[in-house]
């Protein structure tokens, strides 16, 4: 399995310096095959992390927790490429190339960077990846060079830049925590800090564990650090924007749960719980409220990913281990969710040449394949069975009664009811009202399109996430639920 590891590590960068120099047809098809055999890789590492951790020396490991989100990461990276080739408008002149060439090797140096993250073996290399993660999705929301873009970029290179200081310092603590252990130098692999953690000082664990929270909350969109959030999801195009919302927040969400390991073992578990069912109540609070006022598509999905991170983050809080599973299963089923979600979005923004919801209608009319999709996608961000994330979710709540937590489980259903009404509101008003093309032009202001698909590829792209959302949601598979319960094992106290 090292050859597995090394494998997913290089073929991406080794794809984004080859879709520099190469033409963008061909980089397009090479995305698309080298985001595919990374999905089937991450599958290959599937059956042995159930059982066992698999090493590559000293700097790349791969437990349970790690292939779970890097399956999410892997997942998206083939589908996105396949929604891109669709969904891209480059044309033949010189500065199409120029367009696509920076945009396919920014794509899959951002998809290096996220494959690398669960796979590096340390508090200190992980800050280091998600680091990395922001220099290059920051270029990429601001690849269009609109004056919108460049300011989404900007607001979150400034927030996140302060939430990874924030981190680094965390990450410092840790360390400083570990040398009453280990002495003044030693290396901050997981392996090293979860033996010895039992011994470390519980203060300084304590203010490294919120620091964490704070500081990598701000890329995951935690109340009240979000706020960079809905601007670059709507600014950036919307391949970046599937990629920012189900695999960049997941993958901050995996560095807060590599704090989390360690401060349960120092601490015990009512204090970690505790300050992620705060953080992730107030998140779920906030998301709930702005989803009921969006107008704008891609804002709209933008606070639906603020809202899963609160879930995830309650669901953390409730501890039972088949809450534990929940949240494991919600990265995955939001990042199929969000991603196909997005891909809709797109095939509709390219239809009707806007995001704003008033002037869409009858998208179901006019795209007779993405436009149900988009409206199943949302239905499944909604917690509807048969998907992923209503069996995610069901755990989570279940978890929560058994713990029992009885007063955050009410508050947790009343809110994902509420951003329930907001997300049902979009799909009745622009994907299953009235097709405009049958009232009189200009009616209300909706843009009158002829019927038909954007582009295959975005149809094929979409139906592999309603397939992967089906399969979680009514049967997933044995091996998958194996590693969900290790992971989630792994994140309980020995």
């Amino acid at each position: 399995m090292s050859v597995v590891i090394v494998m997913l590590v290089c073929l991406p960068f080794a794809t984004a310096v080859v879709s520099w120099l190469a033409p963008v047809k061909f980089s397009q098809y090479l995305t698309i095959t080298v985001g595919v055999i990374t999905f089937v890789l991450a599958l290959a590492l599937l059956p042995r992390a159930t059982h066992s951790t698999m090493s590559v020396g000293s700097l790349l490991q791969a437990d349970a927790l790690s292939v779970v989100f890097l399956l999410a990461v892997t997942f998206l990276y083939a589908t996105t490429s396949l929604f891109a080739k669709g969904y891209l408008s480059l044309g033949d002149g010189a500065s199409g190339a120029r367009y696509g060439k920076r945009f396919y090797a920014g794509f899959n140096l951002f998809c290096w960077s996220l494959v690398v993250a669960p796979l590096v073996n340390g508090l200190a290399l992980l800050w280091v990846a998600i680091e990395i993660t922001t220099v290059i999705s920051a270029l990429l929301v601001a690849i269009d060079d609109t004056d919108g873009a460049a300011e989404a970029a900007w607001k979150y290179v400034l927030l996140a830049s302060l939430g990874l200081g924030i981190a680094l310092f965390a990450t410092i603590m840790m360390y400083y925590a570990g040398t009453s252990v280990f002495g003044a130098s030693y290396s901050l692999t997981y392996p090293t800090l979860l033996a010895g953690a039992v011994h470390f000082h519980p203060d300084v664990v304590r203010f490294s564990f919120v620091l964490a929270v704070l500081g990598y909350g701000t890329k995951m969109g935690l109340f009240p650090v979000h706020t960079w959030l809905p601007d670059a999801h709507s600014e950036a195009p919307t391949p970046v924007s599937a990629l920012l919302s189900g695999a960049l927040l997941a993958m901050s969400f995996y560095a807060i749960l590599r704090f989390f390991q360690i401060a349960v073992r120092t601490l015990g578990p009512g204090f970690p719980r505790d300050v992620l069912l705060i953080f992730g109540v107030a998140t779920l609070l906030l998301a709930a409220l702005y989803l009921l006022s969006q107008r704008d598509m891609k804002r709209l999905l933008a606070y639906s990913s603020v809202e899963h991170m609160g879930i995830m983050a309650i669901g953390m809080s409730f501890g039972a281990t088949i809450a534990v599973v929940g949240v494991l299963l919600q990265v995955l089923a939001h990042a199929a969710a969000k991603g196909t979600a997005f891909f809709g979005v797109g095939s509709v923004v390219r239809k009707f040449g806007t995001k704003e919801m008033a002037r869409i209608r009858g998208g179901v009319g006019t795209l007779p394949w993405s436009g149900p999709m988009l409206v199943m996608a949302v239905l499944a961000l909604s917690a509807m069975p048969p998907f992923g994330i209503f069996r995610s979710e069901f755990d989570i709540v279940y978890g929560g009664l058994t713990e029992p937590r009885d007063v955050a489980v009410a508050i947790f259903v009343v809110l994902v009811v509420l951003s329930f009404f907001g997300l049902s509101w979009f799909t009745t008003e622009t994907m299953l009202s009235e097709n405009p093309s049958d009232r009189a032009p200009g009616v209300d202001g909706a843009v009158i399109v002829t019927k038909g698909e954007v582009s295959n590829w975005i149809v094929v792209a979409m139906a592999t996430g309603i397939v992967a959302l089906l399969i979680l949601g009514v049967h997933p598979p044995s091996q998958l639920t194996q590693l969900l319960d290790r992971a989630a094992n792994e994140l309980g106290s020995p």
